[in-house]
């Protein structure tokens, strides 16, 4: 007998080592099955868009285009809540998977359309605990040109350009430097980010676009400067591991014809995976002839003219098409490589490179400009707009006392543009070169506390080092000499810690607060313009702090009723655009460095209110309020006691960057979806958005940069393999009275009123387009996008929008 009183006979034996057997074989199932299978529960096919996240300990995976999780990643979690786009979250314990035979099923729910965010506090979470607006797109139907179209076509954000290479999103109420962009969690905003209209934004690949989130309102406690109106987050191809011994390949090819611009587009990317290695390589190359507006809708966008140079004389010459925006083409190259090493299922570490350049491309909108009846520019361009990125990150998963998550990265981003303009007939031109060397690295870490608690913490740390040259050429001699810059050599630095606290307080209560503290510094050397501007120093510096802080609550008031209640600060620090830049910002002005400029703050409040009517309707209202104090504005300085200096050979009144104004936004956004049965589905989308901003004399003045309402309305079939969709989108009218005095001081950009005055028109398209899968994974992508040929453009823009465009498109997987 033996020590417990357990008789050991062969009977026992023998019942003994079966059960070690079945037990053995129990552990050893479990292991190789941590790989389970999403389907969708009425066909089977499987859901490449899932996702297995837990909430204690929190972690989260992303399945493979097989829909295929591996739940090594979520260890030690007792239920794993399973989600996809479209389809109802479904909740397992990891001991009930077995019975199932490792494979979970999803219901349908055409409602459910992004359960999963990770924007808003830089991990993968459930959106309904999320006391912030994001909204998630999906660039694949829409087809989407750039990345700012992305954006653009989506109906909730309003995206303005100044050119067919551009696309500056501006989102409530604001834009260009107070938005955010980051990929990959990368923040691409540099310290020579401008207020006027960027086009940064392009450099990313739509086609590498997994998905694109855009958080609404103030950002900083997670992104530090910058996050103001929002942060606009992209995140592309991720490797995926193979999920067996063998090498797994996957890929596809897309190409693409457009004719409103003669749009050629070739994309590939290809997946390799191995058990603890994984390669994903992705490339695009497309080239945009000039763009075909409408042929209804107001003269004043015709462009009956051009500028010609003739055996060097500038000549204005006919435009045979009016219709063409003659010298708004351009290409664009796009790169991407990844590559992960995963040892064990605890740690991962991803290489990524991006590249991205472009053609030269013209500033569209500064070459409608006349002066004394002919055009001011004989050429007015962007040189090649370059981005390159390295990035490295390593990420831990393993329960201990102080994180159950950590991802640590590291990025260094090169960027470089210029800008070369001549006046008309005049034989200098003049070349104006920046580059930008940044570094960022970035902490962060998850813990789970007790009573369903949860902190997010970190660190970050950026530094941009600023390069500017200048160069007038005289074309008529080919003889160069040294220009003034447009920037001081610089270095900008900011430092930050966050720290985040979400309390799950039972099934309907969630309260999130949190808090940064930001340090930022720059320091500017005036030398390479002193030859040029009497400026009273050669060197200027600065140093601030700023202590933001964030709190919210997501409420489910009902089965199907949700509440969220936001309020935070934000800011942003000046960078080298705002403090040093010299510049034309207006005819007869120029904007000479302040080195005495401090940041911007923001508060900022919202509620959203989202309910859903059974399984058939949900309806999205969110209404917000935001307060910008010392904002930076444009005023009247002086140099040396003088009101006004020459500047590029033009008298010019001397204005510099000051905190001298105070801005207010408010608006509501809101969103409707309908199940009509049958396949078909009905959406809208409308935002409406007000805004002042002081002048100079106390008075206010309309935002520039809250836009007209607009929106998207759609209607959608989706069958088997085939999706079909119609849908509006539009802008509102603005009239004379309600331009921004800035907007209307370039009158060249709008149409006039029965007055004469400059506004900006409503206008809409009416689209449909078409998605159909077939066999041997093919899918073809057909549209016809301004079907009535409306000629439009876009508030603020400088470009008309494309007539009616007929797009072509076929992607081959594999």
């Amino acid at each position: 007998m033996g020590k417990y009183g357990y008789k050991l006979n062969s009977f026992n034996v023998m019942k003994l080592s079966h059960s070690l057997a079945g037990g053995l074989w129990l552990l050893c199932a479990f292991v190789q099955a941590q790989t389970v299978q999403v389907l969708d529960a009425r066909s089977g096919t499987p859901l490449p868009g899932s996702v297995a996240f837990c909430e204690k300990p929190m972690g989260s995976t992303l399945a493979d285009s097989e829909g295929r999780l591996d739940l090594n990643l979520l260890s030690g979690c007792a239920e794993v809540h399973f989600r996809a786009p479209g389809y109802a979250e479904a909740v397992y314990r990891l001991d009930a998977l077995r019975s199932r035979n490792y494979k979970v099923e999803l219901e349908p729910d055409p409602l459910e359309l992004n359960p999963v965010v990770i924007s808003a506090n830089r991990w993968l979470q459930p959106k309904n605990e999320v006391p912030v607006k994001v909204r998630v797109f999906e660039p694949v139907l829409d087809q989407p040109q750039t990345a700012a179209d992305v954006l653009g076509k989506s109906g909730e954000v309003f995206v303005q350009k100044s050119q067919q290479a551009g696309g500056s999103p501006m989102i409530r109420g604001f834009a260009t430097n107070r938005l955010l962009i980051a990929v990959d969690g990368v923040r691409m905003n540099t310290a020579i980010f401008r207020s006027g209209n960027l086009q940064n934004v392009i450099s990313i690949d739509p086609f590498a676009v997994q998905q694109a989130e855009v958080l609404f309102g103030p950002g900083s406690v997670m992104y530090g400067s910058d996050a103001l109106g929002g942060v606009m987050a992209f995140y592309t191809l991720t490797p995926e591991l193979s999920r067996s011994d063998e090498m797994s390949v996957s890929g596809r090819t897309n190409l693409r014809y457009s004719s409103a611009n003669r749009e050629n587009a070739l994309h590939t990317d290809l997946k390799l995976g191995w058990k603890k290695w994984a390669l994903v390589l992705s490339g695009s190359f497309t080239d945009f002839g000039d763009l075909r507006m409408g042929s209804t809708g107001p003269e004043d966008y015709l462009r009956p003219w051009s500028v010609q140079t003739v055996d060097g004389i500038d000549q204005v010459v006919s435009n045979p098409d009016p219709l063409v925006q003659v010298n708004s083409g351009y290409a664009q190259s796009n790169l991407l490589g990844k590559l992960m090493y995963a040892p064990n299922q605890h740690w991962s570490i991803t290489y990524a490179l991006h590249f991205s350049t472009t053609t030269h491309y013209d500033r569209y909108d500064r070459l409608l400009r006349t002066r004394n009846g002919l055009p001011r520019s004989a050429e007015w361009k962007y040189g090649p707009q370059l981005w390159n990125m390295h990035h490295l990150e390593f990420n831990h998963r393993k329960t201990t006392l102080v994180y159950d998550q950590l991802r640590l990265s590291g990025a260094y981003q090169r960027f470089e543009e210029s800008r070369i303009d001549r006046d008309f007939n005049d034989p200098i031109r003049r070349s104006r070169e920046e580059s930008v060397d940044a570094y960022t690295f970035n902490l962060d870490l998850t813990k789970g506390g007790r009573n369903n608690t949860q902190w997010l913490y970190g660190a970050e740390a950026v530094f941009n080092k600023v390069a500017s040259m200048g160069t007038d050429l005289d074309i008529s001699t080919n003889a160069s000499s040294p220009g003034p810059a447009r920037y001081p050599n610089s270095d900008w630095k900011a430092y930050g810690l966050y720290v985040d606290w979400k309390k799950n307080w039972s099934e309907r209560w969630t309260l999130e607060a949190g808090a940064r503290y930001s340090y930022f510094g720059l320091d500017a050397d005036f030398s390479n313009n002193l030859d040029f501007y009497p400026f009273p120093f050669s060197t200027a510096s600065t140093a601030e702090s700023q202590l933001t802080a964030q709190l919210g609550l997501e409420w489910k008031a009902g089965r199907q009723t949700w509440i969220s209640v936001h309020a935070g600060s934000g800011f942003r620090a000046p960078n080298v655009d705002d403090l040093g830049k010299v510049f034309d910002s207006q005819p007869s002005s120029v904007v000479l460095p302040n080195p005495d400029l401090e940041s911007e703050s923001i508060y900022s409040g919202e509620i959203d209110v989202r309910h859903r009517f059974g399984t058939v309707l949900e309806l999205d209202i969110a209404a917000y309020y935001s307060y910008l104090d010392k904002a930076m504005v444009v005023r009247p300085s002086t140099l040396n006691g003088n009101d006004s200096i020459v500047y590029d050979g033009e008298l010019s009144q001397v204005q510099s960057v000051q905190n001298a104004a105070f801005a207010r936004v408010w608006g509501i956004e809101a969103k409707i979806k309908a199940v009509l049965g049958g396949g078909f589905g009905a959406y809208a989308t409308a935002t409406y958005q007000n805004g002042v901003e002081e002048l100079e004399d106390g008075t206010t003045d309309p935002l520039r940069h809250a836009a007209p309402a607009f929106g998207r309305l759609g209607l959608t079939y989706e069958r088997a393999q085939t999706r079909v969709e119609a849908y509006v989108l539009g802008q509102a009218e603005r009239r004379f009275e309600d331009m921004p005095q800035e907007e209307i001081a370039k009158d060249y950009l709008y149409a006039l009123d029965a007055n004469g005055n400059p506004y900006s028109p409503s206008w809409y398209t009416l689209n449909v387009q078409l998605r159909q899968k077939l066999p041997q994974n093919l899918t073809v992508f057909a549209s016809v996008d301004n079907l009535t040929d409306q000629r439009y453009r876009t508030y603020s823009s400088g470009l008309s929008g494309a007539g009616r465009n007929y797009v072509l498109g076929i992607q081959f997987g594999f």
